[in-house]
């Protein structure tokens, strides 16, 4: 759907610019913002490399594992329907650590495997468990040490201070998590 959204929004901008004779804004426009995009992705890239890097070192060194350990009564009080010994638990594990540290992109492939192994523990296979909303929930509104991505982005646009959103996006993130795990745990005690 989004796909015929942008297409048609692109299509009325030519045929404005062709009728009010800005074509070429248009042309300009397109080879500006393509430039930016392949800036803004190589910069990306090499963030990502080294935050995902970073969070492979960790794993095999045996630092998630710790992680893990420390959180484990949380990640027990979110998920009561996720055992501890199951490869999800795990999963989720990751993606809450990756998302805390602000790494989105190394948080995704672990939040797909955490969905996939929830959906096996799953008794009901037509319908999503509690477990699994609530990580989906929580992942959406995770907490955020380190908000790598908009740090990113602002050090591309030449911010003066690009770290000036750290304290700002840990409140918010802390409030939108905590408001989410208020949420999960009242639909979760509806359910039951």
């Amino acid at each position: 759907m989004l796909n015929w959204l942008w297409g048609f929004m692109i299509i009325i901008g030519i045929v404005y610019a062709l009728i009010t004779g800005n074509i070429e804004s248009v042309t300009q426009g397109a080879f500006v913002s393509a430039k930016e995009a392949v800036t803004l992705c190589i910069t990306m890239f090499g963030i990502m490399s080294f935050w995902c890097g970073l969070m492979e070192i960790a794993e095999k060194s045996g630092l998630i594992d710790k992680c893990r350990y420390m959180i484990e009564p949380l990640i027990k009080w979110l998920f009561p329907g996720v055992p501890s010994s199951s490869k999800a638990f795990g999963y989720i594990v990751t993606n809450m650590i990756s998302n805390f540290l602000g790494l989105g992109w190394a948080a995704t492939p672990a939040g797909i495997k955490a969905m996939k192994e929830m959906a096996v523990l799953n008794q009901n296979k037509n319908i999503a468990s509690c477990d699994m909303c609530t990580f989906l929930v929580i992942n959406i509104s995770s907490i955020q040490l380190i908000p790598v991505n908009i740090i990113a982005y602002r050090s591309q646009y030449k911010s003066p201070d690009p770290t000036a959103i750290l304290f700002p996006s840990i409140i918010a993130t802390t409030i939108s998590t905590l408001a989410a795990v208020i949420f999960c745990r009242v639909m979760t005690r509806r359910e039951r």
